[in-house]
């Protein structure tokens, strides 16, 4: 496995905080470049628009690629600095500007149940919140979830703790008898009569989020 891979393996990364840690945007593609050992190498780094990133490492004096960085060998002290450089380097983005997916496992399988039950995919609309996700109803186009992640004080939860959340669209009625401001809270950012917000936090199971996301699709087909 590559470095790249081995690093940001489960990690979804965040477009906007990668521009505010210094890469430069070209078309799809977000590069950064850093100076090493007295500038005399440079670290290229590339994420693309399918989140595919690369290094490449260059000797400045001869203006030539350096890969020696890449060889598993006790013997080759100076790769083996450069390596560190490289690995640091990639650490210390992947821990400024990318989400770990693994930290949040109920988000995972529930995106993983909408995806198999309703064959739909997750759409990401919007480039300043590369977390965000929406499910359609593929026969009118009507949203029926919305997963995203959030501060919990947005929740009138007093923490910055930030959360995964989904928003579901339910009866009225029975929006009203779920508001408990524990497991069940009024709708983030949605019409607060027709949805509600479930944070996926493991206090509700799989199966009984599915069952109210059921609901939602029922109610979109109207």
């Amino acid at each position: 496995m590559s470095i790249e891979n081995e690093i940001f393996n489960g990690y979804k990364v965040n477009y906007q905080k990668l521009l505010e840690y210094g890469f430069n945007k070209s078309k799809n593609t977000f590069k950064l470049t850093k100076l090493i050992i007295d500038n005399t190498f440079s670290i290229n780094i590339e994420v693309n628009s399918k989140e595919k990133i690369s290094v490449k490492v260059y000797d400045l004096s001869i203006n030539d690629e350096y890969i020696s960085f890449r060889i598993n060998n006790d013997n080759l002290s100076f790769a083996n600095k450069i390596k560190e450089e490289v690995i640091n380097l990639l650490l210390d983005i992947r821990n400024k500007c990318y989400t770990n997916l693994n930290s949040n496992n109920q988000m995972n399988r529930i995106t993983k149940l909408i995806k198999e039950k309703y064959k739909d995919e997750p759409e990401f609309l919007w480039s300043k919140f590369p977390e965000f996700r929406i499910f359609r109803n593929k026969d009118n186009k009507k949203w029926y979830a919305i997963i995203m992640n959030i501060n919990k004080n947005k929740l009138n939860i007093n923490s910055n703790d930030e959360v995964y959340i989904i928003n579901i669209k339910l009866d009225s009625e029975e929006i009203k008898d779920l508001l408990d401001n524990n497991k069940f809270y009024p709708a983030y950012h949605m019409n607060k009569k027709y949805w509600i917000t479930i944070i996926l936090d493991e206090n509700i199971s799989d199966n009984e989020i599915m069952e109210f996301i059921n609901k939602s699709y029922c109610l979109s087909k109207k």
